[in-house]
């Protein structure tokens, strides 16, 4: 269990980042999901052991994160926001040579340890291929295995599959689903589908606060029953954002679709809708501009 208690965090100039931030994250998928800004990655990080909160308190099983950084980093696997690699090094080569920085001297089994992460993550046909050729979702595969180096007990993604296409991104997340069925991996991200196909746990942080967390189904609960849709014309938007409590908008079927929220129906036209977590979202964070 990963456990924060009353995090706080407030930068240089006065920017209040995390205020009073508490989780508890049991194994399993958990994702983190907020607007850019919401504080995320600030939180992330202190969990990585990468910066000091103000306040508060974080724990990973008996170990005080805060405290304990050495033994917390040699369970820790983490995918930063930006991860950089040497673009003429081989993929082999790279991780060959992180594992040796993380303690994995003996050349044998550090070469076992490298080739399973490699066909694990799907890069055993192009191991040896310059790592400045991969495409998007294959350097983010690459920066999973670099962060299972050791089988640690805890991973950290931060926005992982920004800018993947359809395939890279579901290949991506059905790794990341097999990788939390031992450990606690929690995915820091403001897609919202992210988390919908692959977390058994959530939290909406928004303006370094939490909104809102628990099981999906649990916390769409709140909605049901409340969520109405209509299909109307760019015209009508307008009017409709004035006069009902819009969650947001969406194409289907070319259609401009409105979703909106209302204990009875909101008008003719309006039909009953079950709510998904993008409705949940933008109904904790505010709705779409």
């Amino acid at each position: 269990m990963l456990r924060i208690e009353g995090v706080s965090k407030t930068y240089p100039g006065g920017v209040r980042a995390l205020s009073d931030v508490s989780l508890d994250v049991p194994p399993g998928m958990f994702g983190l999901l907020g607007p850019n800004g919401a504080g995320k990655t600030t939180l992330m990080r202190a969990v990585a052991t990468l910066s000091e909160p103000d306040a508060g308190r974080i724990t990973f099983g008996d170990l005080d994160v805060l405290r304990q950084k050495d033994a917390v980093r040699r369970i820790l696997g983490y995918l930063p926001q930006e991860f950089g690699v040497y673009p003429r090094v081989s993929a082999r080569d790279l991780l060959d040579h992180l594992a040796v920085l993380k303690g994995f001297t003996d050349a044998k089994p550090r070469r076992e340890i490298v080739d399973r992460l490699l066909r694990i993550t799907n890069l055993w046909d192009v191991r040896t291929r310059r790592l400045g050729t991969f495409s998007g979702g294959m350097r983010q595969r690459f920066g999973i295995a670099q962060a299972l180096i050791g089988d640690p007990r805890l991973v950290i993604v931060d926005e992982p599959t920004a800018g993947l296409d359809p395939e890279e991104r579901s290949r991506f997340l059905s790794l990341l689903s097999e990788i939390g069925e031992d450990v606690v991996v929690v995915l820091s991200t403001h897609i919202v589908d992210d988390v919908s196909d692959v977390c058994q746990g959530m939290a909406i942080l928004a303006d370094g606060q939490v909104r809102c967390q628990g099981n999906p189904r649990d916390v769409l609960d709140t909605l049901r029953g409340s969520v109405w849709r209509k299909a109307v014309t760019r015209e009508e938007l307008a009017a409709f954002r004035r006069d009902h409590a819009v969650l947001g908008t969406r194409w289907h079927a070319g259609r401009l679709v409105v979703h909106v929220l209302s204990a009875d129906r909101p008008e003719n036209g309006f039909e009953p809708v079950p709510p998904d977590l993008q409705d949940l979202y933008f109904h904790t964070v505010g709705p779409q501009a």
